[in-house]
């Protein structure tokens, strides 16, 4: 949000730099992101002069250029060429000499000397929106005749500097959200630190209301959603240009003055933080307003001229005839005040801020006025502020006051009440501040001492502090006041044991994480909200188990997804798009899931669940062509590879796992991986080409899903050992088997370990072989058995007892045979 230094000075009658504010302001939470020195008009017109034309001639080879010398009061006329039709000699001209800067937008232009087809032009005669204070560029701007000759042209428009302070204001602090909530929290910073530092309230002592011929009764039919509503009328007024003090305020922080009635209440918004709204009041159909949700579907021209559809629960502000405004919104094309308005109905409202919010995500905007009304502000404000907007009406448009102040409050919100002890602010702060330095604090705050005890008070917490209704945060409220660096660091530091759960999660995905990014990989982190039309149709994530979310911001982001796949796929054709199509990606998530067959009346989360995972993506070459190597694709034994690193590095008995193939919609080949106790540790496979094809990819991606809270309940009683490497040396031995197609590697290691639990250490494929002089649906297998005894050398009657153990399992349980 940006403040205007000295606007803000309007209020409190501070005299430091604006730096020493922002600094101030930091301290209190109001965070500064940066300080600015600007200007009314950009650049504050420096170089402009204003001078007068001595001569004016046509250029000898131009149509249109005019030859000039104008006085400027240096020591000799300037040249200048001129192409503006209305140019002519006696008249006073706003001047930009060599050297000038001139802005049009985000671009800037220096004048220079030059020559314009053969003559030399040594500045420029200007347009007003050449210079930034109009937008006519029909000619030079003709001064009148009595203006001074040498007068800076900043001094002659007013053009006075001023520093733009951008505040980082929380979702919690709309009472801050005006020049005044910070003039206010300033007050209270400095009511410890300088009492003479006071806060100065607009005073609207003069409202009177002069007549009742223009009495507009309203009618809110839905005082949930709108619990005050406040509105007077204004007539005779004369809609014009606002005066240049209005009019350089917004600018300064950055609003585009419209007319004086509108700019009034864009003044009035970020001078109190109070949002109204103007209608003219003679377009109210049957003069009067209903303050109404309409029928669904209900069509809706909004002041940008878009045409929206309603939906039943927007509150809408309405005639006895139709919608002229989204409440607290946004306003509609045809109410609004124009050049010919003379009669004004002014609102000023506290609508309910969930119904606000949700209505300006339904309809994706997003404004001034619905950003403080979604976040909260004082329902206890808006007759002060009706009044100090109906003054300043009269101040800038003149008209009279014209009916009395409708003010619809069925149901007072009351103050919040909040209990607090001296004991607990101490404890909490860290050190004992004093009842007096409290009770300075709580007043300057605004915060109504209503009991006072020997240990505490009971407070009255003003409604526009949404953020404050318990104890703690009102000591919050009261350190950040009195300073956090007031509170001294003690010599001593008061700590305790916490117990870390084993195994610990955060150290394995670190221990994980750095392993795959040694091995090429780059971590990816995608949002946990996608596209509800990846799970269409989907059997593995059916549709019916995604999370929705309401309200959602597109249909690209409106449900939580449920596994990770479609993040990384979406990098992957992201990448690719750019010519980058070797990857190697993890991610680390949780995944999503809603059963309705779990749900329950008494528990409202029991229909949900979510799942911590690990994906891993594997797309493109493994290896680039080079002169040292070959290109070498990815495939998925890499990914295997991978994974198995993984199951080693955090301690899985890989040989008890049971591996099955496996296939979905998502992955057309694949392979499982469940634990001994029936857990599903991991799925990994080949993506199916037709969820590549949606995503525009035409390479192969393989991909790992490993259900990380599955993995570390399998290695929550793993301990590292170290033994000593064996003295005694391992025998291997070679086996060459003919087995049906069907047989998988995981069949015979496991058949072997069976065979051989003690003294066999590792079982290796290093050989397949399919074709020629093979029997029909059968396959050769080349494996290597690694035996090796801790304690002794094995003896060749050893090996070959173990050996032919073995190979008559083998036989037995696949029918497989020696070659």
């Amino acid at each position: 949000m940006n403040i205007s230094y000295n606007w803000l000075k309007q209020y409190i009658n501070i005299d430091i730099t604006p730096d020493e504010l922002s600094k101030a302001l930091t301290s209190i939470g109001l965070e500064v992101g940066g300080v600015e020195e600007v200007q009314t008009v950009k650049g504050g017109l420096e170089g402009l002069i204003i001078g007068e034309v001595l001569t004016c001639v046509d250029h000898e080879n131009s149509d249109h250029l005019h030859v000039t010398t104008v006085n400027v009061g240096a020591e000799a006329p300037l040249q200048i060429v001129c192409g503006a039709p209305n140019v002519a000699a006696g008249q006073k001209v706003v001047v930009a000499t060599v050297g000038t800067k001139l802005y049009s937008g985000d671009e800037i232009f220096t004048i220079k000397r030059s020559k314009i087809r053969g003559i030399e032009s040594l500045g420029m005669i200007c347009a007003e929106d050449e210079i930034g204070i109009g937008t006519s560029h029909d000619g030079i701007i003709v001064l009148p005749a009595e203006t001074k000759i040498g007068t800076l042209a900043k001094d002659y428009y007013g053009i006075k500097s001023d520093y733009l302070i951008e505040v980082d204001i929380t979702p919690n602090r709309v009472d801050a959200a005006s020049h005044y909530g910070v003039a206010r929290d300033l007050a209270a910073y400095f009511a410890l630190k300088n009492p003479a530092i006071k806060l100065t309230k607009p005073n609207v002592d003069n409202f009177s209301i002069q007549n009742t011929d223009l009495s507009i009764p309203v009618i809110v039919e839905n005082q949930e959603a709108c619990p005050r509503y406040s509105a007077v009328t204004i007539s005779d007024v004369t809609v014009k240009e606002s005066p240049d003090w209005l009019k350089n305020a917004l600018l300064i922080i950055g609003l585009r003055p419209i007319n004086n009635i509108v700019d009034v209440t864009n003044y009035v918004l970020h001078e109190l933080g109070q949002p109204l709204h103007a209608f003219d009041a003679d377009k109210i159909a049957g003069k009067e307003v209903h303050v109404k949700c309409m029928p669904e579907g209900t069509p809706f021209v909004t002041l940008d001229g878009v045409e929206r559809k309603l939906n039943a629960a927007d509150l809408m502000i309405c005639d006895v005839e139709k919608p002229m405004c989204i409440g607290g919104v946004f306003g509609g094309h045809d109410s609004g005040v124009t050049e010919k308005t003379k009669h004004v109905f002014l609102e000023s409202a506290y609508f309910n801020p969930v119904s606000i919010r949700k209505t300006a995500r339904r309809h994706g905007l997003n404004t001034d006025a619905s950003f403080r009304y979604e976040r909260g502000c004082d329902p206890t404000n808006t007759i002060y502020v009706l009044k100090r907007c109906a003054l300043l009406i009269q101040e800038v448009a003149g008209g009279t006051i014209s009916s009395d102040i409708v003010d619809i409050y069925p149901k007072e919100i009351k103050p919040f009440e909040v209990s607090i002890t001296l004991q607990k602010i101490n404890s909490l702060v860290g050190k004992e501040i004093g009842k007096e330095n409290i009770e300075t604090i709580l007043n300057a705050l605004e915060m109504k001492i209503a009991e006072r005890a020997e240990d505490g008070y009971l407070l009255h917490v003003p409604p526009y502090r949404v953020d404050v209704q318990r104890d703690v945060d009102v000591i919050e409220d009261i350190l950040r006041i009195y300073g956090y660096n007031n509170v001294e660091i003690g010599e001593k530091l008061i700590s305790n044991l916490s117990y870390s759960s084993k195994p610990d999660s955060h150290k394995l995905q670190n221990l994980i994480a750095e392993q795959l990014t040694a091995q090429g990989f780059n971590e990816i982190l995608n949002n946990s909200l996608t596209k509800g039309g990846y799970y269409t149709n989907l059997t593995s994530f059916p549709e019916a188990n995604c999370v929705r979310i309401i309200n959602a911001l597109s249909s690209d982001l409106n449900v939580m997804r449920q596994t990770l796949l479609f993040g990384g796929l979406e990098n992957i054709a992201y990448n690719i798009n750019r010519r980058n199509a070797d990857l190697k990606f993890y991610e680390f998530g949780n995944c999503y899931y809603y059963h309705a067959e779990n749900k329950k009346d008494d528990e409202i989360l029991s229909a949900y669940s979510e799942d911590f995972h690990l994906g891993i993506w594997l797309t493109g070459n493994k290896y680039a062509q080079s002169w040292a190597v070959a290109e070498q694709k990815s495939s998925i034994y890499e990914l295997k590879a991978y994974i198995e690193n993984i199951f080693r590095r955090m301690g899985v008995n890989q040989r008890k796992l049971v591996i099955g193939e496996y296939s979905d919609d998502l992955l057309s080949e694949a392979l499982t991986v469940y634990s001994p106790r029936g857990n599903k540790l991991a799925v990994y496979g080949i993506v199916h080409p037709k969820i590549l094809k949606k995503l525009d990819i035409d390479q192969e991606v393989y991909f790992a899903d490993l259900n990380w809270k599955a993995l570390l309940t399998e290695v929550s009683k793993h301990q590292v050992e170290y033994t000593e490497i064996s003295k005694f040396p391992e025998v291997k031995r070679d086996l060459a088997l003919l087995i049906d197609k069907t047989v998988s590697f995981a069949e015979i290691e496991k058949i072997a370990f069976e065979a051989e639990r003690k003294l066999l250490k590792n079982v290796t494929l290093f050989d397949v072989y399919e074709g020629k002089n093979l029997e029909p649906g059968k396959k050769s297998y080349a494996v290597s058995f690694i035996l090796q005894d801790e304690t002794k050398t094995l003896n060749d009657k050893q090996i070959d007892g173990i050996m032919q153990k073995m190979i008559k399992n083998l036989e037995g349980k696949l029918d497989a045979k020696l070659r």
